[in-house]
């Protein structure tokens, strides 16, 4: 029977300071319906801070477990020992805990037969919060008790509720600022905000832009959790907040103002019955002066995320239009290769079909002027006169060409070449013949020395005459009135060799250094007035080149002027 173990005085009635609320959940886990019925008696009048007791019960451990699932909330569990086993309830205990992992409810273990489940080792072995004998628990004894117990599961719960903001707000600094990370913050806020004062309420936070007529809601807790809350004058609300600076009461609702450096105003909205303290009003100044800096730092950070998506769209962008630019450039700049190369043909064309013949017209002037001497002198001087004509118009031509080539080959030296099997020594001499007369009108010797038999090699013929030619030339423009210049080509191991030799002055040390560069002059200068352009020994070295080929040079060679020498692999067949 209940009166062997719990023993109820008929508490006095006393009048409440202001009516009581449902607040705090007790748990009575208890195979007696007697200690249900008596439990529920003695705490009917139950009251601490101004909310009253929600009684919940189950008769054996097994239904408890499923209770306490049900309603995680639970402050107090007050339970019994012996239910369907002798240690139903130490095992119950123990699932609370690690099952449930539910760490803040208080358990009382209350038990009619203390023998069967020792104190010392039930506090010892497991996570229970106090411990009474049936016979002990008076109503005295049951409302001390339970009150210690709730307000030790009230400090639990608000340490608790600190810890869940701050991780919240710590959680939405960590992935500031995404399209969730504001109302994650606000959330957070309210959270921290109702630890922070210690009760457990309603809450709201809105927040308004400048110039924004509309204030949008960012988080809310309780009845505002669901935004849908229709009683709010959001404007009326922002308007008396911000009219007082301070912590104020408006509608029923404590509501504090907050305006960040940017501009924007956050307003956070409570629906506590009980006016703010000094501390706490102090405490949430305090703390709102962090809450103006965060939601600050959350707009600048998604400003920053804009425009760095801007930037990479602007960079995308960019970056497809210069690969198309990059396209057309490729494109233009294969067609100019090829203009390039075409108008490189033609060069060669005007170097070889233009400039000799006019080297042979002033060659054969030479040699008219010579033949007229005999003549009397008023036959004489009319032919000779008509001879300076066309010697000079040669001499400009001459220039003409020159000028052009120089002009044109200043840019590039895009040479190409056409292989066939071709008798290097037949180019050799043919070419050697065809400046013969140039080197008569500087009274020049020209000494052909070709070995018997073709020297077979694949080459362009006519790159390799023009290489020759400009070998030639040079000779013949460096070389003095009356020198002498020698062309030779033999084989030199598995190589066609063609040499030209002259008795000029030679190359010094400087010469050597640049001698095959674009536009390079060399010391010695021409003995009869003749241009350079100082590309003839660069257009040689790459036709040389492309023939893989090499060139052999001679400062002094054994006529006591430069030497140089064209080595172009023999065919095979040789």
């Amino acid at each position: 029977m209940v009166s062997d173990f719990l023993e109820f005085a008929e508490p006095e009635e006393q009048p409440l300071d202001r009516p009581v609320k449902p607040g705090w959940k007790l748990a009575v886990i208890d195979d007696d319906e007697a200690v249900h019925e008596g439990t529920r008696f003695a705490l009917r009048h139950f009251a601490l801070h101004g909310y009253g007791l929600e009684i919940i019960g189950a008769h054996s451990a097994a239904e408890g477990l499923a209770l306490l699932r049900d309603n995680p909330d639970t402050a107090v569990v007050l339970l019994d020992v012996v239910m369907e086993s002798d240690d139903a309830g130490l095992k119950l205990a123990k699932a609370i805990r690690e099952d449930l992992n539910n760490q803040l409810v208080r358990i009382i273990l209350r038990t009619g037969q203390p023998g069967q489940a020792p104190e010392r080792q039930v506090v010892v072995d497991y996570d229970i919060n106090d411990y009474k004998a049936k016979t002990e628990l008076t109503a005295d004894k049951l409302f001390t008790t339970l009150t210690a117990a709730l307000r030790g599961y009230d400090q639990l719960k608000r340490l608790d509720d600190t810890r869940i903001g701050l991780e919240m707000i710590v959680s939405a600094s960590a992935s500031l600022f995404d399209d969730r990370s504001l109302k994650t913050l606000a959330h957070g806020v309210l959270m921290q905000i109702s630890a922070l004062l210690e009760i457990e309420t309603d809450g709201i936070l809105i927040m308004r832009e400048t110039g924004d007529a509309n204030p949008l809601v960012l988080a809310g807790l309780g009845k505002f959790g669901t935004f849908e809350e229709t009683g709010l004058d959001r404007c009326d609300l922002f308007a008396a907040a911000a009219k007082a600076g301070r912590p104020i009461r408006h509608d029923g609702l404590v509501c504090l103002f907050v305006k960040t450096g940017s501009g924007s105003e956050i307003l956070v909205a409570l629906a506590t019955a009980e006016d703010l303290t000094e501390t706490q009003a102090s405490l949430v100044s305090v703390f709102s002066a962090k809450l103006a800096i965060a939601f600050d730092n959350a707009k600048l950070y998604d400003e920053l995320r804009l425009a760095n998506e801007d930037l990479e769209e602007r960079v995308a962008r960019r970056t497809k239009e210069l690969a198309c630019a990059n396209e057309r450039l490729t494109a233009q700049g294969a067609l100019l290769k090829r203009v390039n190369a075409f108008k490189n043909e033609i060069l060669g064309t005007i170097a070889h079909d233009l400039k000799n013949p006019i080297a042979v017209i002033l060659g054969r002037t030479e040699m008219l002027t010579t033949l007229f001497e005999p003549l009397a002198e008023a036959i004489r001087e009319p032919l000779v006169k008509q001879v300076r004509h066309i010697r000079t118009s040669a001499e400009r031509m001459t220039k003409i060409v020159d000028m052009s080539i120089a002009d044109a080959l200043a840019d590039a030296l895009d040479i190409s070449v056409e292989k066939r099997p071709v008798d290097l020594s037949a180019i050799a001499r043919s070419n050697a013949e065809f400046n013969r007369a140039l080197c008569d009108s500087k009274r020049q010797t020209l000494t052909v020395a070709i070995e018997d038999g073709p020297l077979c090699v694949a080459g362009d013929p006519d790159r390799l005459a023009e290489a020759i030619d400009n070998l030639v030339s040079n000779a013949m423009k460096y070389t003095p009135v009356g020198g002498e210049i020698r062309v030779e080509a033999g084989t030199d191991g598995g190589q066609a060799r063609v040499s030209v030799s002259d008795s000029g002055p030679g190359l010094n040390s400087q010469d050597m250094g640049r001698l095959f560069g674009r536009f390079q002059r060399l010391s010695a200068q021409p003995t009869g007035g003749e241009s350079s352009t100082g590309l003839g020994l660069s257009i040689v070295a790459k036709i040389v080149e492309l023939h893989d080929g090499e060139i052999v040079v001679e400062e002094k060679g054994r006529m006591g002027g430069a030497s140089f020498s064209i080595l172009i692999p023999l065919l095979e067949s040789q």
